[in-house]
């Protein structure tokens, strides 16, 4: 293998540091009236992907050839191969909990970017926002040796087209602090501008040639959806398009029995 694939294999990367707390959606509450089958083919495929995987991510050598062949490796790009990669490499992941929370937010979002886009065009813009979101993490740190993975990319893209036409949806929010657990409903402009703003604050206060998380592909991915969205939302009218459905998706919001509900916080048994 290339000398830069040896110094990689030579890196150690710091262990992330435990969060006290959590905060990630778990539903929305307007649900596309069409069946999202691209977004449903989408999971499919990429916990597929994941699954067949698997055993060659257990093993420290196969992994290394999985990821140099089909990882986003910066430095590859930089030495003109391996183009392709900005593609395969938004559909592995490197564990159970990683490949968790993008399919989640691919859920959530996905249905009403889809049924806005229609399932073709959806796909497109799924694949613009995975590629471009991989080039954005290569001009942050074209020389990096570190494998890229996963569709968390491609994902903010849809999150970017989403607040866009759908700023005041609102998603149903699980927090969770040290052992309180409380679900509530909030705006998807709250939600999703405060996601933006960790990326971006993580993203200065990392160096994207080492980080374990590509925070500046997340915003990319971001910027890149939200882009790809503009030209439509102005055919659509614009702010006029936001009065006229209240910033919503345009139907009805399905009613969660538990839309207003909270699980009760749970004490510590003491001995």
């Amino acid at each position: 293998m290339p000398r830069f694939w040896q110094r990689y294999q030579a890196l150690d990367l710091p262990a992330p540091a435990p969060k006290l707390g959590a905060m990630f959606p778990i539903r929305d509450h307007n649900p596309s009236q069409k069946t999202p089958y691209v977004t449903y083919a989408l999971i499919v495929v990429n916990i597929a992907v994941f699954l067949l995987t698997l055993p060659a991510m257990s093993d420290n050598r196969e992994s290394m050839n999985l990821l140099y062949h089909w990882a986003m490796i910066p430095a590859r790009i930089s030495e003109g191969e391996a183009f392709y990669t900005l593609l395969t490499s938004a559909f592995l992941h490197g564990g159970a909990m990683h490949i968790f929370g993008n399919m989640l937010f691919l859920w959530i979002f996905g249905d009403n970017m889809e049924e806005h886009c229609g399932r073709v065009g959806f796909l497109a813009f799924y694949v613009a926002c995975g590629v471009g979101s991989g080039l954005i993490h290569y001009l942050t740190a074209p020389y990096s040796t570190v494998p890229t993975v996963g569709a968390s990319g491609a994902i903010a893209g849809v999150m970017g087209g989403y607040l866009l036409l759908f700023p005041k949806a609102r998603v149903d929010v699980l927090f969770i602090f040290i052992i309180i657990f409380k679900i509530f409903p909030i705006p998807a402009w709250i939600m999703l501008g405060f996601w933006l703003g960790l990326q971006v604050v993580n993203g200065f206060g990392t160096d994207a040639s080492v980080a374990g998380v590509a925070h500046w592909a997340h915003v990319g991915g971001f910027a890149i959806g939200f882009l790809l969205t503009l030209p439509g939302w102005l055919r659509l009218g614009g702010t006029g398009f936001w009065n006229r459905t209240h910033g919503h998706p345009d139907h009805e919001p399905v009613p969660y029995k538990l839309q207003r509900s909270s699980i009760p916080r749970v004490s510590r048994n003491r001995r």
